[in-house]
């Protein structure tokens, strides 16, 4: 058995991972600043969960889909399936500015539908790379679906 190149290295890859979810997370961060106290005087369904859930949530599903790009590339992922997963990652930091940044509930709805569909079409490629990697996205998607119920209904709401 031959050593991979160092930049096929194992660990190097799963940074990059780790890197590319991190910055998805920081675009996020920065367009939701000084958000809360907005949020927080929109009209919302009884069923939001508090403000301060999202920032732990966020960070284990993060965690969650960077494992499961590894785990898929590590399995073999060909370059189309991992550019799929790098446009759900877009996607995912596309969300926060329309939503906070520009205040765009609809559009924010209607792009996180994208989203959700991206995030289908990841996880059932994956599947036939690693079921584990495929899983591993299921939180994510429930998530996201959870997250576009509540943002239809603060646009429907304000």
């Amino acid at each position: 058995m031959t050593a991979l190149p160092l930049r096929h290295h194992p660990v190097r890859v799963l940074c990059y991972f780790l890197a590319a979810v991190v910055v998805t997370a920081v675009v996020g961060s920065l367009f939701s600043i000084g958000a809360g106290q907005e949020y927080a005087g929109l009209r919302q369904p009884s069923w939001a969960p508090p403000a301060w859930l999202f920032g732990p949530v966020w960070t284990v599903l993060y965690g969650m889909i960077a494992w499961s790009g590894w785990l898929a590339w590590r399995n073999g992922a060909a370059r189309g399936e991992l550019t799929l997963f790098g446009v759900q990652l877009v996607l995912n930091a596309a969300w926060t500015p329309l939503f906070f940044g520009l205040g765009w509930y609809r559009a924010a709805f209607a792009e996180i539908v994208v989203l959700w569909i991206a995030i289908v079409a990841v996880t059932v490629v994956f599947w036939w790379r690693s079921r584990t990697a495929a899983l591993l996205l299921l939180p994510y998607l429930a998530w996201v679906s959870f997250a576009a119920a509540l943002n239809v209904s603060i646009a429907v709401l304000n």
